[in-house]
């Protein structure tokens, strides 16, 4: 028996996302991420020691890849300035364009998107103020390693503090190195690309981009090979908390659109329900009278007065032969001799 759905029960679909709602988000969002990058410098000393113990483990598990990397990018300048630029541009450049092109072209698995990159800031927030540490290149010579943003500041927009603006590099906390976001990021932009986008070029992009950038910040001496780990585990927790964030959030939506419905409504059309569709008319039997209520609505109207009911093809149809007052169920016998029957 073919199932049939009952009329109003029909999912809804999610409307669109608003541009104005998701845009002051956004700039919020990525407000508290820098004020708390700010706010949690933390002692110079612990960050140092911190960037220290890192890098001995890396040693003891032979995993410290900076160091080759950091040789080859500050005595290839040909490698070691498009990295700086790299790293000074496509952090801020990439995600915006990939979050705009999901809520524009992928409206449908924009908020999950949007709600895993924003969780997995957060939780890397966490973690700058909680593990302040010192990155390669802010470490004594002794080390080994060199600024290469300083060394080919000269080829661009940045100084020699971290990939800030000239004169604004006093505005970054250059010790929060773990994890690092850069690489947390370019993987959520892999994943993005690699789930969404539709051409070969696409697929390519979302393996070169997040190891090309690992490769980056160790080869710029501003992460460690533990920080990219790190990132890449943040984005891990992001992705699995982010069921949980917008099933908070749309309870809290809920809340409001019953406080205030008014304001709800203009914010996020989704939370005014749909008017439940009326249930279908019943059909009027064939050969069944039609009250005058019914006629004047749904009867065809043949002319001026004349009118037929269903089941009729003229009008007047099953209108007595008789004349008024006479009983169309009576036999023959009783309107005459000789009278035709009655029409049923």
């Amino acid at each position: 028996m073919p199932q049939t759905e009952t009329p109003g029960t029909e999912a809804v679909p999610r409307p669109r996302p608003r541009w104005w709602t998701e845009l002051p988000l956004i700039v919020l969002v990525y407000a508290c991420y820098s004020a708390g990058r700010l706010l949690a410098r933390g002692d110079v000393t612990t960050a140092v020691d911190h960037g220290l113990a890192i890098l001995r483990v890396e040693k003891v598990l032979r995993i410290n890849a900076e160091h080759p990397l950091n040789r080859l990018f500050r005595e290839e300048t040909w490698i070691g300035v498009p990295a700086d630029f790299w790293y000074a541009s496509l952090h801020y450049v990439v995600t915006p364009v990939l979050l705009v092109w999901l809520f524009r072209s992928r409206a449908l698995h924009y908020r999950a998107a949007r709600t895993w990159l924003m969780t997995s800031t957060f939780i890397g927030l966490i973690g700058f103020t909680l593990l302040p540490t010192c990155p390669p290149r802010l470490l004594s010579a002794e080390h080994g390693f060199v600024d290469t943003m300083a060394q080919y500041s000269a080829y661009g927009w940045w100084g020699g503090e971290a990939s800030a603006p000239r004169g604004l590099g006093g505005m970054t906390n250059q010790y929060a190195a773990m994890p690092s976001l850069h690489v947390g990021w370019a993987l959520w932009c892999g994943v993005i690309l690699w789930r969404h986008g539709r051409t070969p070029l696409a697929r390519v992009a979302a393996v070169v981009y997040p190891l090309v950038t690992t490769i980056v910040v160790m080869g710029t001496a501003n992460h460690y090979f533990l920080d990219a780990v790190a990132g890449a585990a943040v984005m891990g927790a992001g992705l699995l908390l982010t069921p949980l964030v917008l099933r908070r959030a749309d309870r809290a939506k809920a809340a409001l659109a019953a406080r205030f419905p008014a304001l709800a409504a203009k914010l996020d059309p989704a939370t005014t329900a749909p008017a439940p569709a009326s249930a279908p008319e019943p059909a009027t039997p064939a050969g069944d009278l039609v009250t005058a209520a019914t006629v004047g609505t749904r009867a065809s109207i043949v002319s001026g007065g004349c009118q037929t009911s269903t089941g009729e093809r003229i009008p007047r149809q099953r209108e007595s032969p008789f004349g008024p007052g006479a009983d169309p169920g009576a036999a023959p016998s009783d309107a005459g001799d000789g009278a035709p029957a009655a029409a049923r």
